[in-house]
């Protein structure tokens, strides 16, 4: 009787550890969970942000591109002015015709009469070192060239910018697909009849939990 007595007493002990072994599993499966689901949604809302934040970045390139275009057809509308007065006053120069010349010189706009004096000072028929014109000079900036290679650096900034964002939503798919992993382990911990299968179901959640966390960290955020 007391051997029996033994037995059913070691029985239930053993009962009572594996209860309370799935108890505290429960526990720490529940209380995973519950973290992870609101990371989860965290996670989520964030990439969604990132995403939002890369469009709006795509949408100022593109403006400034068509900004930059605008102003570059302007630069060369003022260029082919230019070209056409200054073929004037070489017709003129050519043929002696001070008049015409001169006609031409007070018809050169402001910003390229800086360009023709420079070129001229360095006389170009006797110079064989000088500039084959007055528009390949650096002096001659006709109206909207400036303005064109400001708005396309512009546009490359807000590219490089949108692909970082759109780089940073990636990240943050990335961790929300680790999380539903978590979940997903964490889900099918309680199907197995052994305990220790159970508790490595856990485990492998809790690894991805803990590296999801890191990467959460270390991601920028938009709140």
């Amino acid at each position: 009787m007391s051997d029996g007595g033994e037995q059913g007493g070691e029985r239930g002990g053993a009962r009572e550890a594996g209860h309370e072994g799935r108890s505290l599993r429960e526990t720490v499966t529940v209380v995973v969970l519950s973290i992870t689901a609101v990371l989860t949604a965290w996670s989520g809302f964030e990439a969604s942000k990132w995403g939002g934040e890369m469009s709006i970045a795509f949408s100022r390139a593109s403006s400034q591109r068509i900004e930059a275009s605008t102003e570059r057809t302007r630069a060369e509308a003022a260029r082919a002015i230019d070209l056409q007065v200054f073929s004037l006053w070489l017709e003129a120069y050519a043929t002696d015709d001070t008049e015409l010349e001169d006609f031409a010189r007070e018809r050169f706009t402001p910003h390229f009469e800086p360009a023709f004096e420079e070129w001229l000072a360095s006389r170009p028929l006797q110079n064989p070192d000088a500039a084959l014109s007055p528009f390949a000079l650096d002096t001659y900036v006709p109206p909207g060239e400036v303005e064109a290679a400001d708005a396309d650096a512009r546009a490359d900034e807000y590219f490089d910018q949108a692909l970082r964002n759109n780089q940073r939503g990636d990240d943050y798919t990335l961790v929300t697909v680790l999380f539903a992993l978590v979940l997903f382990f964490g889900a099918f911990a309680g199907r197995f009849r052994s305990e220790r299968a159970s508790w490595g179901m856990v485990g492998a959640g809790g690894v991805l939990f803990v590296v999801g966390i890191g990467l959460l960290l270390s991601f920028p955020k938009i709140i």
